[in-house]
């Protein structure tokens, strides 16, 4: 299985030496429809691609669905005010968690007061070599990674309804696409996933049911790389309305375990922030945050592990090279990551 994972392609393309690279013929299956209405404005992706692209146009086949399939498009209709209210809820709850997160912190870094029992500052927990704040900060994440818990509870629960209400197997129009779409897959030699609207992204992933083969290449940027992972987080610590903090919007395909993408990491991310950056390396400490920058590529091992030189946030909010000596106690630890 080979995957490789690449930085962002508008300012520095480095998708057709990536493809160059898998040393395969053949025809190159394309899933852009993060671009939405620009879905099919592709003559420079085709010219990167070596003029092989085969565009699956998922995201006019969603729209072909809706159109005839009243059914389903009712359904997907309440699932987006449904989903939209849980969102809300969800970040209301994320801020003020995550409020909470900062305050200890802050408490820690000026030596106030005590917290759960532990002594904050500069003090030290006698053999332990760690500041007895930490168990205050980790705690007050747990409490963040609860919220995270609650908030995906919810999310399956409205998919369920949305399978419920419109079963995708028993639409003749949905049957019609997905055995398209596995057909070109199946004659294609690599597949390619763009940037652009994760959540758009997402949706038509899951609509068409497309399931990866395990021994198709595939080359994936910025959305594209998000979704290949197990469960795709947002950030933007430089939007319009100011800092957002992350939230984990939805699950992926799982092809890419043990990571958690971060395209556009200069651009998104206060990484001088240590403390920030400290926050969300252990919010989500069970895998690894790979800031994926212009000129980034990744591939990943033949065990699904990332390589070394991959960049990570580590636990103590700097950026590490995944595999250096100063970097082995530092990032968070990744379940089922090679290191």
């Amino acid at each position: 299985m080979r995957t490789i994972l690449l930085g962002p392609q508008r300012f520095m393309t480095t998708a057709g030496t990536a493809l160059r690279s898998l040393g395969v013929d053949g025809p190159v299956a394309t899933i852009n429809a993060g671009w939405e209405e620009r879905e099919d404005v592709v003559d420079e992706l085709d010219t990167v691609l070596d003029g092989r692209a085969h565009h699956l146009r998922l995201y006019h086949r969603t729209f072909d669905v809706l159109a005839k399939d009243e059914v389903f498009a009712a359904a997907a209709l309440a699932f987006r005010d449904r989903h939209d209210a849980l969102l809300s809820l969800y970040r209301l709850r994320l801020h003020h968690s995550m409020e909470g997160v900062y305050d200890v912190v802050r408490r820690t870094r000026e030596g106030e007061g005590r917290a759960r029992g532990e002594v904050e500052g500069r003090s030290r927990v006698e053999g332990s070599g760690e500041p007895a704040s930490f168990g205050a900060v980790d705690d007050a994440v747990e409490g963040v990674r609860h919220v995270d818990a609650w908030y995906a509870a919810q999310l399956k629960g409205l998919y369920a309804d949305l399978d419920a209400a419109a079963p995708l197997d028993s639409s003749g129009v949905i049957a019609w696409h997905r055995g398209e779409i596995s057909a070109a897959l199946a004659d294609s030699s690599a597949l390619v996933l763009t940037g652009g609207h994760v959540g758009t992204l997402l949706r038509a992933l899951r609509l068409f049911a497309i399931r990866i083969p395990d021994d198709l290449p595939v080359i994936a940027w910025s959305a594209g790389a998000m979704a290949l992972t197990e469960r795709v987080v947002l950030f933007h610590d430089f939007g319009p309305e100011g800092a957002s903090e992350a939230e984990v919007y939805d699950r992926g395909l799982g092809r890419v375990r043990g990571v958690v993408a971060l395209p556009h990491a200069r651009r998104r991310l206060r990484l001088d922030d240590r403390d920030r950056c400290a926050v969300m390396a252990r919010r989500f400490t069970d895998q690894h945050c790979v800031l994926l920058d212009d000129g980034t590529a990744l591939e990943l091992t033949a065990d699904g592990g990332l390589p070394r030189g991959a960049r990570i946030l580590g636990i103590d909010g700097a950026v590490h090279e995944l595999g250096a000596a100063a970097a082995t106690s530092a990032p968070a630890g990744a379940q089922g990551a090679t290191t």
